[in-house]
């Protein structure tokens, strides 16, 4: 396969290009990051475990207590590329340090919130703040690194299974042993201390990261949160007893998100400096990575947080039990992103999304399936999820460098795209399987043919893999 070089037309971000950085004790700065992304993981799978809990303590249903996952992630897909903007135009820093403050704070809301519908605002608030995080890290790394950044980025890629692992653990023991508010509240001595390490060892940016301010796209901005937040909308009254498909309430939502989401599109095809810029959405090479970022990444992410809700819906496992079923995921994962980090420029990125891929279809799979005879549920499914974490693992690290590696002085935006794409995957899934379930007269074996369509759909994607452009080496 022919490799492919970066994009020689994209326009440069200031930080990227001839800088002298200081030297920094890369190892606490790469700690640093880490632990900010590490925080901000736990909370997008913390909840899960702790979701019947808020249904009785908040008296929310199902799909209104879904809402504290897909709002957070939905927070996500809108400040990320506002976040990788600011983070390359006012410094990596800045962004960082406002990021950790703004995320611990919401936090410290979130626990002492009262109403399901004030916590779902709330959430989104500190996904806004968290949005910072990736991108800031991204440049951070990136900026310091030298020649070792792919493998640090790529690093990254076992980060997110820890936080996805310890989350749920988290969560079912402040269920268990306090409450689900325990969940939002532990974040604030960790937020606390990751703003003084900060301070600390990450050099002040650069005078040249102060860009020429461009005017922000509150336009884009709102014809995305607009579609996206219809679409949610749509499936959430289709997850209320007694709705109709074809009603008002769903057709009205649903033809909103369909022309807002075709007017952002259009937009940011017309403006000069839009919210997004489309080439890295869908240009060439981009558009595929994107598309694999949300269905090979995204929607198994949303499907697997709901786990801990299967296991108890099915087979009776407590909040407990529930949370400790995604450690072996978390392991898995972490093994195999660290291997094929330090594989990827031998193997090139193609090789690993298939395998991983494949993994990552073969254990959704077997989710949807009963276990066999002698194998009881906490086993079978702490199995399947192995299985899905060891592909996440060994795709990981090749989807985050394929787009990077076409446009590195684009590193904090395309990383916040990532993401984005990621969570628009998993907002589609949790918003869809929760609003399935909450009209389900068994929830458990509804959300087993939940398992079976993901399986498919990943399937049915595996031509896209062709489409990433091909690299290898370092870039």
């Amino acid at each position: 396969m022919s490799e492919m070089h970066p994009v020689q037309d994209m326009p440069a971000a200031p930080p990227a290009a001839g800088l002298e950085h200081p030297p920094v004790d890369r190892v606490k700065v790469f700690a640093i990051v880490a632990m900010a992304l590490m925080m901000m993981s736990i909370d997008s799978t913390i909840v899960a475990t702790a979701l019947h809990a808020l249904q009785h303590d908040l008296q929310a249903p199902i799909h209104w207590a879904g809402w504290t996952i897909t709002a957070y992630l939905f927070g996500f897909v809108l400040m990320l590329p506002v976040s990788g903007k600011l983070s390359a135009q006012y410094g990596r820093r800045r962004v960082f340090l406002g990021s950790v403050l703004a995320f611990t704070l919401a936090s410290l809301l979130c626990g002492l919130a009262d109403s399901i519908y004030v916590l779902v605002v709330l959430r989104v608030l500190q996904a806004a703040g968290g949005a910072g995080f990736t991108p800031s890290a991204t440049g951070i790394v990136v900026d310091y690194f030298g020649k070792e950044r792919d493998r640090a980025v790529s690093l990254f890629g076992s980060i997110f299974p820890i936080g996805g692992m310890i989350g749920p653990i988290f969560g079912g023991i402040f269920v268990t042993y306090w409450n689900w508010r325990g969940i939002f509240l532990v974040n604030v001595p960790i937020g606390a201390l990751i703003l003084w390490l900060s301070l600390r060892h990450i050099p002040a940016d650069p005078r040249r990261t102060l860009g020429v301010h461009e005017p922000t796209d509150f336009t884009g901005m709102a014809l995305l949160a607009l579609g996206l937040f219809s679409a949610m909308m749509a499936a959430t009254v289709l997850g209320e007893h007694g709705a109709h498909p074809l009603s008002a309430l769903v057709l009205v939502p649903a033809l909103i998100a369909f022309v807002a989401l075709g007017a952002f599109v259009r937009h940011i095809g017309l403006r000069p400096q839009p919210f997004v810029v489309p080439r890295l959405i869908y240009g060439e090479g981009f558009g595929a990575v994107n598309l694999v970022n949300a269905i090979f990444g995204g929607i198994p992410f949303g499907a697997t947080a709901l786990i801990p809700l299967y296991a108890t819906n099915r087979y009776d496992i407590d909040a407990l039990g529930a949370g400790t079923l995604l450690v072996g995921k978390g392991f898995a994962a972490i093994a195999l992103s660290t291997t094929a980090a330090f594989a990827i420029r031998r193997t090139g990125y193609r090789l690993p999304v298939y395998v991983g891929g494949s993994l990552v279809a073969l254990g959704m799979l077997l989710l949807a399936f009963e276990p066999p005879a002698g194998i009881g549920g906490f086993g079978w499914l702490a199995g399947a999820a192995f299985i899905s974490g060891a592909g996440s693992g060994t795709l990981n690290p090749a989807t985050r460098n394929a787009g990077l590696q076409l446009a590195p002085e684009q590193s904090s935006v395309l990383a916040a795209l990532r993401t984005m794409s990621m969570q628009v995957g998993s907002i589609l899934m949790v918003s869809t399987a929760t609003a399935i379930l909450a009209v389900s007269d068994d929830p458990g074996h509804a959300q087993a043919w939940i398992y079976a369509c993901v399986a498919l759909l990943i399937v049915l994607a595996m031509p896209l893999v062709r489409r990433i452009p091909e690299f290898r080496g370092a870039w």
